[in-house]
C-alpha cells in the first residue's frame, strides 16, 4: 500500500508540474500612455495633457483593443468579435469606419501618415506608437501629462489641421512677396541707396523669384491635398529652399525708405527664422514613420 501511495503521489506531482502556467495579465494595468495622451481603461476616458477628451463609447473600444495589443495587426474580424456582438445588427463594415475615423480626428491622426493608428490593406489595424502602461498606484508618481511630448516627434502633438495650415500660409506669403517683386521689379532700380550702377540686384530678385514660384506652388499643393511623402521631400530640399529663404529675409529693407530702419530690421529677423519654422511645422504634420 504504502508503495502504491508514493507510485500515484509521484505521478500526480509530475502531472502538476507539466501543466503550463495561465498566460499573466498586466497586473493593476489600468492606464495606457501613448504621446500625450492617456486612456484609463477603467473608467473608458480618453484624456490629453490631463483634458478629457469626448469620445463616443465604440471607438474607445476599439482604441482600448488596439492599445492591447499594440504592434501587432487586429484583424477586422478580431475587432466586430470584441467590439460588435454576435446578435447585434449594424453594418459592420460602416460602423468600423465610422469609429476609426472618429479616432484619428480625436488623435490628430492621419491614414496617409500614421501616428498611432496603422491601416493595413485587406488586413486590419495596428497601434504604431509606443504604449506605456500604469496602474492607479504608479499614477501619483507619474509625469504630469502636460510636461509630456511626442517620443516620435519631441515636440508637443497638435490637430495636423494647425501646422498643415500655418505651412501653407506660409507658401502663399512667399508667393505674395515673389509675384510683387516681379509686378514691380522696375522700382528695385529706383532705390536709391543701392544705387550701384550695375543690376546685380534686380537680376538676382528676378531669379530668385523665378525660381520661387514653381517651388512654393509644389509645396502649397503637396500640403492642399496632403501628400503622405512630403516630409521626406522637404526634408531633401530643404537646405537650397532654405538659402533661398535667408535671400528673400532681407527684402524688407528694399521699403527702407517707405517703412524705416526698425520696421526693416525686425521684419527681416523674423524672415530669418522662417526656413526653421517651416521644417518644424512640416515635422508635426509629416512625422516619419516608425521602422
Amino acid at each position: 500500500m504504502p508503495i502504491t501511495l508514493r507510485f500515484w503521489s509521484q505521478s500526480l506531482s509530475a502531472k502538476l508540474a507539466v501543466v503550463p502556467a495561465a498566460p499573466l495579465s498586466r497586473p493593476g494595468s489600468k492606464t495606457a500612455r501613448f504621446g500625450i495622451f492617456e486612456a484609463d481603461l477603467t473608467s473608458r476616458e480618453l484624456r490629453k495633457q490631463d483634458r478629457k477628451l469626448r469620445l463616443q463609447e465604440q471607438p474607445f473600444a476599439v482604441l482600448a483593443f488596439l492599445l492591447e495589443r499594440a504592434g501587432t495587426v487586429v484583424t477586422r474580424e478580431d475587432l466586430r468579435a470584441r467590439v460588435w456582438p454576435a446578435d447585434t445588427f449594424v453594418d459592420f463594415d460602416h460602423s468600423l469606419n465610422t469609429a476609426v475615423n472618429k479616432l484619428r480626428e480625436v488623435l490628430g491622426d492621419s491614414a496617409s501618415s500614421p501616428r498611432f493608428i496603422e491601416t493595413l490593406a485587406r488586413r486590419g489595424y495596428r497601434f504604431v506608437a509606443d504604449v506605456r502602461w500604469s496602474s492607479e498606484a504608479e499614477q501619483g508618481s507619474a509625469v504630469p501629462a502636460a510636461a509630456q511630448v511626442d517620443s516620435d516627434l519631441e515636440m508637443p502633438a497638435l490637430h495636423r489641421a494647425v501646422p498643415r495650415s500655418l505651412f501653407a500660409l506660409i507658401q502663399a506669403m512667399y508667393l505674395i512677396f515673389y509675384a510683387e517683386a516681379l509686378i514691380h521689379w522696375q522700382g528695385v532700380d529706383r532705390i536709391s541707396w543701392l544705387d550701384t550702377g550695375a543690376p546685380i540686384l534686380l537680376i538676382l530678385v528676378l531669379v530668385t523669384a523665378a525660381v520661387g514660384i514653381p517651388v512654393r506652388f509644389y509645396l502649397l499643393s503637396a500640403v492642399v491635398f496632403d501628400y503622405s511623402r512630403l516630409g521626406e521631400k522637404f526634408h531633401k530640399i530643404f537646405l537650397p529652399l532654405f538659402i533661398l529663404d535667408q535671400l528673400w529675409a532681407v527684402s524688407p529693407f528694399l521699403l527702407l525708405g517707405k517703412i524705416g530702419f526698425g520696421a526693416a530690421l525686425g521684419a527681416t529677423a523674423a524672415l530669418l527664422y522662417v526656413p526653421f519654422a517651416e521644417r518644424t511645422l512640416v515635422r508635426m504634420a509629416y512625422p516619419r514613420k516608425p521602422e
